[in-house]
């Protein structure tokens, strides 16, 4: 199976996944839009993944290959391509689909606990995602929910943490992917967010217990997996 990635920033890459893939024997490729670099053609992979920044999804003025990556990934769901979305990601899924991306009520930025969706329990992330589970956050803003989209979770802090579509889209406000390593990269990078408002965390008491990490990574696993098996029931239809 081929993956490429869309990458905003340096410090923002696969994370965990990167892992998973190369132990499924997955070829990865990445285009970092950072760089200017260009797309690839659509038939050139199987999966799309679009991670995270700092950026929104209306700053075209400031980056100005955000109107082209938005075509792109919308030129890969129309192709029933697996697309996966995370953070910023997610956005720019729910943009390109309709939906409004707006600035979240309270910043979120650290360790919160998700809710599971009851909707959930007919995709095929009903085993995936915990009914209540401690997941890694960092968002301003949030989206509304494309039209035939099944929530995923919510939290305090952000109602809509997640959507499915036709077991084929999947957009997390929430990160499964961070380590140890890029959680630091993040923090180094955007220590100005941490401004100690109700939902931010501070370096500390994000980077204290390392078992969340592997915990996080555990379930971004499971994700993985049933997009694979949906994949593959993909090709076969």
């Amino acid at each position: 199976m081929k993956v490429h990635y869309l990458q905003h920033v340096p410090f923002e890459g696969l994370g965990s996944i990167e892992s998973f893939l190369s132990s499924r024997n997955h070829s990865i490729s990445a285009t970092q839009l950072y760089l200017q670099a260009e797309l690839p053609d659509i038939n050139d992979f199987d999966w799309l993944i679009v991670m995270g920044g700092p950026m929104g999804v209306n700053d075209e003025s400031s980056y100005s290959w955000l109107n082209q990556e938005k075509e792109f990934i919308k030129e890969a769901i129309d192709a029933g391509k697996i697309v996966l979305g995370i953070c910023l990601g997610a956005q720019l899924i729910a943009s390109v689909l309709g939906a409004k991306v707006i600035k979240n009520n309270d910043k979120e930025i650290g360790w919160f606990q998700i809710k599971r969706a009851d909707e959930l329990k007919n995709t095929i992330l009903s085993s995936s995602i915990p009914e209540q589970t401690e997941v890694f956050h960092w968002h301003g803003e949030t989206f509304e929910l494309p039209i035939g989209a099944i929530p995923i979770a919510s939290s305090q802090a952000c109602k809509n943490q997640g959507f499915i579509i036709n077991n084929q889209v999947v957009g997390f406000q929430f990160h499964l992917e961070t380590t140890t390593q890029s959680a630091g990269e993040i923090i180094k990078n955007c220590q100005h967010e941490l401004d100690g408002s109700k939902f931010v965390q501070n370096q500390t008491q994000m980077m204290e217990a390392k078992r969340r990490f592997s915990d996080i990574n555990k379930i971004m696993n499971n994700v993985l997996f049933a997009l694979e098996k949906s994949q593959i029931k993909i090709a076969f239809e």
